[in-house]
């Protein structure tokens, strides 16, 4: 305990250094721009800054993605407030009650009601986080090759399973993720496979390429295809972006509320925090005692929202660091961040990399203060972010994703490969097949294959070992409750959508009307 409190105090004290909190202000103001930019959205600003964190120490690097991760839910909601269009599906019912308190003269409040919420529910997260992460990462040391085999196959059935629209889809995207991650030489006996003759694949697909190209470059394609025009003119404001005392006592049950959700919500890989929003708003007005001000301007509705959104973020850290099972597609951008950092998720983090990581985790604190400093102070200055035209966002996002893929070998072949994943990136999204689900098997492919080979070769051939151990049942138990639980979760997001907005979900003349490109 001693040991855990010493490299929490020694964790922080790294972090305050003045790179890492210029880092942090850095990542928080990117995050929001990102974020309060319809059609764009966190995973993507994170796959578009991981290249620039490749010099930085790796600490500083995994804090400017947890800043532009955390700035970037937030950052959906000033476009849904002032202009009824989120700027993230995180931030979908934020749009319902924010939307209304601006047509209301009171845009100003419902802005300072989700930057405090957002805060709260992101610090908060970071308990469960700090206290939950060590000990999950503990009992990964019981691991041996087949509880790795099937952790693996764990992981690829809740992302490939969960984040897709049908089960079908989402494994066909996770078998084609797991044919592209048998591209380079065998990792047991050297043989080269499926390398085209080009010696630049012997180490596989470039992760971070495939990341921009399927998250980023995929999105200007999108963009690109539809007529460009001028966004939606941002409402202006001009009401003070404060709360009275016993507003502020009114919404303290529904952050700590949305909080719990959202960090359940977290922590359960494949949910994400488009459901924590529906979840977190549904809540808070199940328990509101003024009810009545639900679907005209209600700050419960806005707080419970954004609570849920922003508490997702520490709780979807904890499976990504400790088991190496990214709940949703930002969190696969982070794990590809660490992976490339030539970091293993599991107890090293908390053994041989423990400083590294409480000073992420400390940074990550420090990153919710960021974010409720700059998102006060330029909520004014971000909204107008919003009205930019895809004219102007389609070629600066163009030149971010060949800079940044270019600089990780300084290898034109890299840029090539981005592209590849760009088109590919943008099928998939054409065809509603999932992108996260292809990172996944890219990552956790190899992984799988291994730890399979090497048990067979441990039992001489004899597959009865996968299944040895009770751990492998548990797993085994888990892959398919992964394959089973998107069934559940898409009826729990729409009987939650359709109780927030009183409509019913199935008729698309009566949802509330939220552009978002959802991935």
């Amino acid at each position: 305990m001693l040991e855990t409190l010493s490299l929490m105090g020694a964790g922080f004290v790294n972090a305050l250094t003045p790179i890492n909190l210029l880092m942090m202000a850095a990542g928080v103001a990117m995050g929001i721009v990102i974020g309060c930019m319809p059609g764009l959205s966190a995973a993507m600003g994170v796959a578009l800054m991981l290249p620039l964190t490749f010099t930085m120490k790796a600490e500083t690097g995994l804090i400017v993605l947890g800043a532009i991760y955390c700035g970037a839910i937030f950052g959906g909601s000033i476009s849904a407030i002032l202009i009824h269009t989120p700027g993230t599906p995180a931030s979908a019912a934020t749009a319902i009650e924010g939307y209304q308190m601006t047509l209301k003269g009171k845009a100003g409040k419902a802005l300072f009601t989700a930057c405090y919420a957002s805060f709260w529910g992101g610090l908060l997260s970071c308990i469960s986080l700090y206290f939950f992460a060590p000990l999950l990462a503990q009992l990964t040391l019981k691991f041996r090759s087949a509880e790795y085999f099937w952790l693996s196959i764990f992981g690829l059935t809740i992302i490939a399973g969960v984040s897709g629209k049908s089960i079908t889809k989402g494994l066909i995207s996770g078998a084609f993720g797991l044919l592209l991650s048998t591209i380079g030489l065998d990792p047991v006996t050297g043989a080269k496979r499926v390398m085209f003759g080009q010696a630049y694949f012997a180490e596989g697909i470039n992760t971070t390429c495939a990341l921009i190209g399927l998250f980023s470059m995929s999105q200007v394609f999108i963009l690109a295809e539809k007529k460009i025009v001028e966004r939606a003119q941002a409402t202006k404001f001009s009401d003070k972006m404060s709360l009275t005392r016993d507003e502020r006592k009114m919404i303290r049950p529904t952050i700590v509320r949305s909080w719990l959700i959202g960090n359940i919500i977290g922590i359960l890989p494949g949910a994400g925090a488009a459901i924590a929003c529906f979840l977190g708003y549904n809540t808070s007005k199940q328990f509101s005692k003024h009810k009545e001000a639900f679907g005209h301007g209600s700050i419960e509705g806005v707080a419970g929202s954004e609570a849920a959104n922003n508490a997702v973020t520490g709780g979807s850290l904890i499976p990504t660091l400790t088991l190496g099972i990214p709940g949703e597609s930002v969190t696969a951008v982070l794990m590809g961040g660490l992976v490339i950092q030539g970091l293993a998720p599991g107890p090293e983090l908390f053994g041989k990399y423990a400083a590294m990581t409480y000073t992420f985790f400390a940074g990550f604190v420090l990153v919710q203060f960021f974010m409720l400093g700059i998102g006060l102070l330029g909520c004014r200055g971000f909204a107008q972010i919003s009205r930019l035209s895809d004219a102007i966002l389609i070629p600066c996002v163009t030149v971010l994703c060949c800079v940044g893929s270019y600089a990780i070998h300084k290898n034109i072949l890299d840029i090539v490969v981005m592209m590849t994943f760009g088109v590919i990136g943008y099928l998939m999204r054409k065809f509603d097949l999932n992108t996260a689900a292809v990172v996944l098997a890219l990552i956790l492919g190899p992984i799988g294959e291994k730890g399979l080979r090497n048990a067979l070769k441990i039992s001489g051939g004899d597959p009865k070992i996968l299944f040895s151990s009770v751990v492998c049942w548990v797993l085994i138990a888990l892959c398919v409750v992964g394959i089973l639980s998107p069934m559940f979760m898409g009826k729990l997001e729409k009987k939650a959508e359709k109780e927030a907005t009183g409509a019913d979900p199935e008729s698309p003349d009566e949802v509330v009307d939220i552009d978002v490109e959802n991935d």
